[in-house]
């Protein structure tokens, strides 16, 4: 009888504390209707600095979910479980069975496709999904102008219209929809693997694949041929990794780039920008002194890398087994000239024996031969089996396949006679060969 008396004072007790919430104040801030989009994002944001950060992208989202005249919380829900799907496919059956509105609606029909997607290469946000959705519909880069647009905001006489936020509604709707659509997004990303992204591994820069479906989606909608659109969003994504067009103030990169791209013709942007920026001071020195770094996660590297994919390029001393298949199959990333042989000769500075033009992808099991021999001792084991044919390091057994497997790796000849001493000069002449094998990779585009 106690216990059963000590458990109702616990209930009740619970009950009481629930009841309370009616008594907590809750803070309210009200805000002059005087103040612009802007300034209103700007407090939204500093208001809720605190835990996890808001951008303008939550203020936005918040914006289209409280909408309940032109269809945005529907909207709201087709991002986030587009998104959500992508992530955690096995949510699906449950929402579904939750939500039957959005479900009988059709939203959930247009996205439904996502939950049996596999490939993990371009793997969207809700901000990201926002951004493409709003950039490829309102030509506009900066996310603070949707919501500007989404309260009927006249850009020209600074008033606020109804018939500007129905049409504002209207075209983000089309353009999420645009964005979840199964052929858009697998075609894209097939664009995307052609330019030798074949892992994630491969692309740091989450903005590089937005602005790309950004002009997949554009340029799309213009009616475009499609052998042309591919050449053109794959020459710009990988024109933005050589540049670092988007590493710093993205937003107002792309909302340039999405103008130049409407206004002009995009061949021509495209030629132009290649012009500005890519000269051959940019190929002949601005990138070989980029592709000096310790940063194996350089876009420079991943640059170098994808080229070779593109090639086909060998592992380092592999007979048969090309770079594509060690990415893919986790390989090892092999210091030519080995860390621990390096550091006895004195060079023990990490940016110095980590250099990215001291790496190369190799198989596992050459890598762990090589040790910690210097490139004259290990390389004159390699003459050796090509000699007597008997294996030591891959498979090749033919002097002429040997050279032909350096250059796929833009690895020097004249390194297989060299040690410590000649390091540096080896450094050197690999970024040359590298930045010549990464322009040769981008012309190769279109």
């Amino acid at each position: 009888m106690n216990n059963l008396v000590g458990q109702e004072q616990k209930v009740a007790s619970a009950i009481n504390k629930l009841k309370s919430i009616y008594n907590i104040s809750i803070g309210v801030t009200d805000l002059s209707q005087t103040l612009t989009i802007d300034e209103v994002t700007d407090i939204f944001i500093r208001i809720n600095s605190q835990g996890v950060v808001l951008s303008q992208a939550d203020f936005a989202m918040s914006k289209i979910s409280a909408d309940d005249f032109y269809g945005g919380n529907d909207t709201r829900k087709m991002i986030d479980y587009f998104y959500h799907f992508m992530r955690s496919p096995v949510d699906y059956d449950a929402i579904a069975a939750n939500d039957t509105e959005f479900v009988e609606s059709g939203g959930m029909q247009k996205i439904k496709w996502v939950v049996n997607e596999t490939e993990d290469i371009y793997v969207p946000d809700y901000t990201d999904v926002l951004r493409v959705s709003f950039t490829h519909k309102f030509m506009r880069g900066k996310i603070a102008d949707l919501v500007s647009l989404l309260s009927g905001r006249d850009f020209e006489t600074r008033e606020n219209l109804e018939s500007i936020a129905e049409d504002s509604f209207h075209k983000l709707r089309q353009g999420v929809e645009n964005f979840v659509n199964e052929t858009n997004f697998k075609r894209y990303i097939m664009i995307v693997k052609s330019t030798g992204i074949i892992d994630t591994s491969l692309v740091r820069s989450q903005n590089v694949l937005n602005f790309g479906y950004i002009l997949y989606l554009t340029l799309r909608d213009r009616g475009m041929n499609a052998a042309l659109i591919e050449k053109l969003v794959r020459k710009w994504i990988v024109l933005s990794m050589l540049t670092g067009r988007y590493s710093s103030s993205p937003e107002s990169a792309m909302d340039y780039d999405i103008k130049r791209f409407t206004e002009m013709n995009p061949e021509k942007f495209v030629a132009t920008t290649e012009e500005g920026e890519m000269s051959d001071a940019f190929w002949n020195t601005v990138l070989v002194q980029r592709l000096d770094t310790s940063v194996s996660s350089s876009p420079y590297f991943l640059l170098f890398l994808m080229a070779q994919v593109k090639a086909g390029s060998r592992g380092f001393l592999s007979e048969q087994i090309d770079v594509s298949s060690l990415i893919q199959q986790c390989g090892d990333i092999h210091h030519i000239f080995p860390k621990r042989y390096l550091q006895k000769n004195g060079i023990n500075n990490r940016r110095d024996y980590n250099q990215i033009a001291n790496y190369v992808y190799t198989q596992s099991e050459i890598n762990i031969k090589i040790k910690n021999d210097a490139p004259c001792v290990y390389m004159a084991k390699m003459k050796e089996q090509i000699a007597n044919g008997e294996l030591q390091y891959g498979g090749i057994t033919d002097a002429d396949d040997l050279k032909k497997n350096l250059a796929e790796n833009c690895v020097p000849e004249e390194f297989m006679n060299m040690d410590s001493n000649d390091y540096k000069a080896f450094l050197e002449k690999r970024r040359i060969l590298m930045a010549g094998f990464i322009r040769r990779f981008y012309e190769s585009l279109g």
